[in-house]
């Protein structure tokens, strides 16, 4: 499969006030955007060009990848205005870019490396219209899989089969063109009653559990701090070389701090994020705190967001 569709329309209503400056699939994570993650993930399992809609400060996508591509791999991008879509909504709107081949969905706000393979391997020899990737624990355990015909069979009990569902969806699955028959253009809808509607129609809804690798959703402030903390080291050095942390700055716990950020000396920092360019005053105490780029952070707070 060498096409997918990233989301990357999302308002990400849950980060704010991060989201006042980027669209959520740009926010940092190690100091470069959250989307290139997914692009690294998809090219590494063979895909060779992204579509990605936009909705909520689309110049940002510009400004990122100006060249419209990631390290060479094409990138389309298609703007939802004046109202966002929704993700089957958003998949109907992009369909003269997908063509009549099979194509990855891949949620913008997630980071994980868990494998692809068993996915496409899944989708490919099942022959299913759609094969969602799983996963046995999480956050949202809403999917009714059954693994001996390798079906999901409802939703949070939409269907009224009693099972209001173990597994967690990831975001990421594959599609063959023929969804396209199910979405209706132009309408704002999510992808989840569109399921419903194939499963009650006795399409062939697959999925397949896979475990192996982490898994984050980073729509909230919760989450994308956590992730930081616990994935300290995985994705390059907590403080890149480039940020000016001066003499006599303190520096506690788990702090991540981007390429042009200035740490003035006699700050104190405990579990912060400080984005690429953003700036910690003398004297200033801040604990799991966020500091955005451009944005000059003072006081002693805790919990705050810059």
């Amino acid at each position: 499969m060498n096409q997918a569709f990233v989301l990357g329309a999302g308002i990400g209503e849950r980060l704010r006030p991060l989201t006042e400056q980027l669209p959520k699939p740009l926010v940092p994570v190690f100091h470069r955007p959250l989307i290139t993650y997914a692009f690294d993930h998809l090219r590494a399992a063979g895909v060779s060009r992204f579509v990605v809609n936009t909705h909520h400060l689309p110049e940002a996508y510009a400004r990122a990848f100006p060249e419209q591509n990631y390290h060479g791999t094409p990138i389309q991008f298609r703007n939802e205005s004046p109202v966002r879509l929704e993700t089957a909504g958003g998949i109907a709107n992009v369909r003269d870019l997908l063509g009549n081949e099979p194509f990855l969905v891949y949620n913008g706000d997630i980071l994980t490396d868990l494998p692809l393979k068993p996915l496409l391997t899944e989708h490919r020899e099942n022959g299913n219209l759609v094969t969602l990737a799983l996963r046995s624990h999480g956050p949202a355990l809403h999917i009714a899989f059954d693994a001996r015909r390798g079906r999901v069979t409802d939703i949070r009990n939409k269907l009224g089969t009693g099972d209001e569902g173990k597994y967690l969806f990831t975001g990421i699955y594959a599609c063959d063109p023929a969804i396209h028959d199910w979405i209706t253009p132009g309408k704002v809808e999510s992808v989840i009653p569109i399921f419903l509607n194939m499963i009650r129609e006795g399409a062939k809804i697959g999925a397949v559990v896979i475990d192996d690798g982490c898994w984050w959703d980073l729509g909230s402030r919760t989450t994308y701090l956590s992730a930081h903390s616990a994935l300290n080291g995985m994705y390059g050095p907590a403080i890149d070389p480039a940020a000016q942390i001066e003499h006599g700055a303190v520096l506690r716990g788990i702090n991540v701090i981007g390429p042009g950020a200035v740490i003035e000396s006699g700050a104190q920092l405990e579990d912060t994020i400080v984005w690429p360019g953003g700036h910690v005053v003398a004297g200033s105490v801040l604990k799991r705190c966020i500091v955005r780029s451009g944005i000059t952070a003072a006081g002693s707070v805790e919990d705050v967001d810059f």
